[in-house]
């Protein structure tokens, strides 16, 4: 083991590139600077504390928005100039309202909206949706009326569509099986966020089995 500081290669202005990383997506979030007393600070408040360059002073990214950074681990590449932060975030990244900094895309020689794309990190913004539904009551929300409902009705929903993708299965449907699918996928997400779990406890499960 090493000092983290005797490692890390600040430029002539004391500041080094940190990456953000959304845990559970996998998604590059921002790029920011942070010098010394942020990155102690962020592991002290586990939090993303980053240095404006623009404004010369420490900021908590969330500060102002609420949108805050919450920090699970922090790498350092291989020659100690760059630092990857790995989050779960409170909300969006991006000052746009955009969930990544990164939201727009190139061709070399114009620059267009990056196209929105559908994969398993549907599971972990679906469990983000429904985290804020707990902590952020919408009325007339479904998601809401299944907390409100309770352990028991959540459980029972997860069985019924666990029975329903069974039927669509031995229907050999492909469409009836994607449907009721997405539905168990959903109801599943509200259970493990009523045990104060998420998909990320699922995900590494399975990497034990691999």
């Amino acid at each position: 083991m090493e000092d983290l500081f005797s490692i890390l290669k600040f430029d002539k202005n004391g500041l080094i590139p940190a990456v953000v990383q959304d845990a559970c997506t996998k998604r590059v979030l921002m790029v920011a600077y942070m010098n010394r007393e942020s990155v102690e600070m962020t592991f002290r408040e586990k939090k993303a504390v980053f240095y404006s360059r623009s404004r010369a002073k420490l900021w908590t990214k969330g500060e102002t928005s609420g949108n805050f950074m919450n920090v699970e681990a922090v790498d350092v590449d291989c020659d100690g100039d760059c630092l990857l932060l790995t989050v779960k975030p409170d909300g969006p990244a991006c000052h746009t309202g955009e969930e990544s900094c990164f939201y727009r895309r190139t061709d070399g020689k114009e620059v267009f909206d990056r196209p929105k794309e559908s994969g398993a990190d549907i599971l972990p913004r679906l469990q983000a949706v429904a985290e804020d539904r707990l902590k952020n009551p919408k009325e007339g929300s479904y998601t809401n009326y299944l907390f409100n409902k309770g352990e028991n009705k959540i459980l029972k929903k997860v069985g019924e569509e666990a029975c329903e993708v069974v039927i669509a299965g031995k229907n050999r449907d492909k469409s009836e099986i994607a449907y009721e699918s997405a539905d168990l996928l959903y109801h599943m997400t509200v259970m493990l966020v009523d045990n104060g779990m998420g998909w990320q406890d699922v995900f590494e499960e399975l990497e034990k089995r691999r």
